[in-house]
């Protein structure tokens, strides 16, 4: 795919991603790379961050558990030692599984609460004191189960919901330091964790892709692109925008198809 930012956009940035063990946001953290950022990524998993850190150009990675503030706050002082500042925060760290309200418990429903949404806040909280601002790009990661209810997510419709207006208000609050502060709404993404638990079977996966306006799932680089965009001057007077890149997701399909035989 041809790139259609200049070479080296991101050139003299710092970005910190967190949840970038693999999947959305490590393609992210490559992406930035690749066009001239210098990049630090964490994880929960020594193991596993440090691995795609490897991955990673000129990147470093961190074991950092985003439930724990002051874990977040030590992975950002690091950051900022090895590399002088942070221009760019991405907090995508996530937890999903499918179960009805009645089959789940409450440290279930706690469990992806504190990973998606307190994990956002603890992110973008602990960052501020060490951004370069005024002119600092903020992004969280939520999904389209924020605006759309969905059956056996009542876990992630709650914190992605969550995510969605802790975006706005931070926007709100930290506009006048020259902060900006957005989030990005991926759809069905290929290749990754979290549809390979949500649609294992073919049947399912055909079903998803059946949702979706344009019969298909995205790829990691779309989300990447998305977000280099949000983190260059291009988007300098955007804030407390939530971006769909989700293949007409959020749009739904309230039985279009059988209706369709009828058209």
């Amino acid at each position: 795919m041809d790139d259609a930012f200049k070479d080296h956009a991101l050139k003299g940035k710092v970005a910190f991603i967190a949840g970038a063990s693999s999947g959305i946001n490590l393609g992210i953290a490559q992406h930035f790379a690749v066009n001239g950022a210098k990049v630090a990524i964490i994880s929960r998993s020594h193991e596993k961050i440090v691995a795609a850190a490897e991955t990673v150009e000129g990147g470093i990675g961190m074991a950092a558990d985003v439930r724990d503030f002051e874990s977040v706050d030590k992975a950002l002082a690091t950051t900022v030692e090895q590399f002088g500042k942070i221009d760019i925060v991405v907090s995508g760290a996530a937890g999903n599984f499918v179960a009805p309200a009645l089959g789940m418990s409450s440290n279930g429903f706690k469990t992806v609460v504190d990973i998606d949404l307190i994990g956002t806040f603890n992110v973008l909280r602990a960052s501020f004191q060490y951004l370069n601002r005024p002119g600092a790009s903020l992004m969280s990661i939520t999904a389209p189960q924020a605006h759309n209810p969905s059956m056996f997510q009542a876990h992630v419709c709650a914190a992605k919901a969550g995510i969605n207006m802790l975006t706005q208000c931070l926007a709100m609050e930290w506009g006048p330091a020259g902060v900006r502060v957005n989030a990005i709404s991926p759809g069905p993404i290929a290749d990754t964790e979290g549809m390979a638990r949500l649609a294992p079977t073919p049947e399912m996966e055909a079903a998803v892709k059946a949702s979706v306006a344009l019969r298909g799932y995205g790829e990691k680089r779309d989300i990447a692109d998305v977000a280099m965009y949000l983190a260059t001057e291009n988007a300098r007077y955007i804030t407390g925008t939530i971006i769909d890149c989700d293949g007409g997701t959020k749009l739904g399909n309230a039985s279009g198809d059988a209706l369709g035989e009828f058209a």
